[in-house]
């Protein structure tokens, strides 16, 4: 029976992004969004999500304002996922802007002398428009992912991430020691550490404790890595963006550096919630203090 439902749900998914890529470019972002914000987020139960984050998180955000911050988050997500498949397009954009941020002197320096750089965001704006611009301006940048559960869809689906940009290191452990080599060998890699991660350091976020991965502060410490937060945001057209670089995060300890890039997101997104990515399980209360989840930790040791 889950064949099937995962054939179905493949067979809607590539219907959808076929018609959307027959559109114009533009056509089809504001296509993805209205089709997310409109129809795949209500049958999903995206703004029951959201709003249960946002009353475990963000209280005291104002009431007024959720039901525009329903509509902005599923819409992100539909235009992410359109931008994704029209990798070609969407990189021909991104080539025609500058980053903008105080630490652009400091990740081209990085890139100059051959030293390992860590890009760190979070699933904020659309995270692959700070990949496109960092690879067309020098940068030789790899991504890790998570397959998809739906064995029909995932093939696609990652083909169409590393069109954007490659390579692309499944998180298995195999590709975390490709990935770990790659970064050895002076390349960039970017992370993004804004998932819930059961094993995990817990830090503040939103003023709530939320399990971390800590892989990234590891992995910089281990090989003097440039830690820099980078971030694809949006802008109000809804198809072009700024990629803002901030200021890289300072070595010290792994708590301290994985606590500075969870703040570091957070001023992001109370800056412009819509952006983020609310109707993932960020923090699950449920599971604050049993916690039966498996989750495999990043070996960095190799």
């Amino acid at each position: 029976m889950k064949r099937l439902g995962d054939r179905l749900i493949n067979l809607v998914g590539r219907s959808i992004i076929g018609i959307a890529l027959a559109l114009p470019y533009e056509t089809r972002m504001r296509f993805g969004g209205w089709l997310f914000s409109r129809v795949i987020g209500p049958l999903s139960g995206a703004s029951k999500r959201i709003r249960a984050n946002l009353a475990h998180a963000w209280p005291e955000f104002p009431e007024a304002d959720i039901a525009k911050l329903c509509h902005e988050v599923p819409d992100n997500m539909g235009r992410c996922l359109i931008e994704q498949y029209s990798a070609k397009e969407f990189n021909a954009r991104i080539a025609k802007i500058a980053p903008i941020g105080p630490g652009i002197t400091a990740l081209d320096e990085a890139r100059v002398n051959g030293r390992p750089i860590i890009v760190v965001s979070g699933h904020y704006g659309n995270c692959h428009a700070a990949r496109s611009l960092l690879q067309q301006r020098g940068h030789k940048i790899g991504a890790i992912y998570r397959d998809l559960s739906n064995s029909y869809f995932n093939p696609h689906y990652v083909k169409s991430l590393a069109e954007i940009t490659s390579p692309m290191f499944p998180r298995t452990r195999r590709g975390v020691a490709e990935m770990v080599k790659f970064l050895r060998h002076g390349n960039t890699i970017a992370i993004l550490p804004d998932q819930y991660y059961s094993t995990g350091i817990v830090v503040n976020f939103f003023g709530q404790p939320a399990p971390t991965a800590p892989s990234a502060a590891e992995l910089a410490l281990k090989y003097d890595a440039l830690l820099i937060p980078v971030y694809g945001l949006r802008k109000e057209d809804g198809v072009s963006f700024d990629v803002f670089v901030d200021e890289p995060i300072p070595h010290s300890d792994v708590p301290t550096m994985t606590q500075a890039i969870a703040d570091n997101l957070e001023m992001q997104v109370r800056k412009d919630p819509g952006q983020w990515l609310w109707v993932h399980k960020r923090w699950k209360p449920e599971l604050a203090s049993v916690d039966a989840r498996k989750d495999m930790k990043l070996d960095i040791s190799v």
